[in-house]
Parts: C-alpha cells; sequence; structure tokens
C-alpha cells in the first residue's frame, strides 16, 4: 500500500492537531489516520521523576525521531506498526504500544518534525502553523492545566526556560522546510478546505 505522510509542524498550542483532526473529518479511519509526534518522546525509566521534570522537551534530541522515522517507513512499505504511548504526567512511556495499521494517507502533527533532514524528507507536504506566540501560551495554559494535570507555575515555569527558547531555536527556524504556511491555527476554514480537497486528491493517486 502506498502511504502519503503530510506534516504539520509549528510552535506548541498552535493548533496543530486540531487541524489534523480538522481535515480528517469526512474521510474514513481505513483512508486517513493522524499521528503525533509527541508519542515518540524519548523513554527516561533510568532517570527519577524530579530528573524527568528537568528535561528540555522543546530540543531534537527529547525525541526519538530515528524510530519514528523507521516507522514512517516501515508504514510506507506497508507493514503495521507498534506505536509508543507517552505519559506526560509520568514522562515516560508507558508500556501499552498501539498498533497502527498502514493507510492510504497519514498526516503526523509535532513542533520539532522538520528539525532534521533524514525525518522532514519523508513528508510529501509539510505545513507549518503560524500562529503568534502569546496565543499559543494561553493555549498552552489552558491544555497543560485542564487535560494534562500540570499546575500553573510549572507551566510558566516550562514555558520560559525551554518553551519559547526552543521556538526560536528549533521550531521557528524550520519554518523555512514548509511548503504551505497556515495562519490563525487549526480552526482556519480556509486550510481545511485547502487541505480536504488536497487529501481527496491524494486519495485518488495512493
Amino acid at each position: 500500500m502506498c502511504v502519503v505522510i503530510i506534516g504539520i509542524a509549528g510552535a506548541s498550542a498552535s493548533g496543530k492537531s486540531v487541524l489534523a483532526k480538522n481535515v480528517i473529518k469526512g474521510f474514513s479511519s481505513d483512508q486517513v489516520v493522524m499521528m503525533s509526534e509527541d508519542s515518540y518522546y524519548k523513554d527516561q525509566r533510568n532517570l527519577s521523576k524530579a530528573q524527568r521534570n528537568l528535561t528540555n522537551y522543546d530540543h531534537p534530541d527529547a525525541m526519538d525521531h530515528q524510530l519514528m522515522a523507521q516507522h514512517l517507513t516501515q508504514l510506507s512499505a506497508g507493514q503495521t506498526i507498534q506505536q509508543p504511548v507517552y505519559s506526560f504526567h509520568e514522562h515516560l512511556r508507558e508500556a501499552s504500544t498501539v498498533k497502527m495499521k498502514p493507510c492510504k494517507v497519514l498526516i503526523v502533527e509535532g513542533i520539532l518534525l522538520f528539525t532534521q533532514a533524514h525525518l522532514r524528507d519523508l513528508f510529501d507536504l509539510r505545513i507549518f502553523m503560524d500562529v503568534p506566540l502569546d496565543i499559543c501560551l494561553i493555549r498552552r495554559l489552558e491544555r497543560d492545566v485542564n487535560e494534562r494535570g500540570r499546575d500553573l507555575q510549572s507551566v510558566l515555569g516550562q514555558y520560559q526556560a525551554t518553551v519559547r527558547p526552543g521556538f526560536f531555536n528549533h521550531v521557528s527556524p524550520s519554518r523555512e522546510y514548509a511548503d504551505l504556511i497556515v495562519p490563525e491555527g487549526g480552526e482556519n476554514p480556509a486550510a481545511i478546505e485547502l487541505l480536504q480537497a488536497r487529501v481527496a486528491q491524494m486519495l485518488t493517486q495512493a
């Protein structure tokens, strides 16, 4: 089976996953599937919880991009993979995995997808979310406190220490590799319509 792979990168909480979810609406699950780069944070079972809390999760070194590239290559070859499951609360990979079968179009979202050549070269279409950082911070606060069990002070501390510097050092420079820039976030109706039409076209060619 031929797999077309679309990458969506951008700042944390810029609307990457929202855009991906909006695009895949209307397509069957055996045709279009979504994957998150977050699943590929490196396992840190050899570190204490206190040490794991100090890890810079906004640096490419925090990601197991080698495994991710391997899995994308396997999916492209028609092979089923066992995708890692990551716990944001514990900063660990869980013992269980999720079986992912090949599909016709795979949409991958993540902040650091385009930072390394061996990974970004696997994408047939590269999209970058262009959203002001103050909007991203507000969204990140709401998400991490309400959905990931974080407290306000820890979210703000991490943002100042690693998230904002990581954006300027790694995420923003990777914008130059994008084929399409999407402003306003994942609810941008023009972008959704454009990408749905592109995915439909890809499905006829896959």
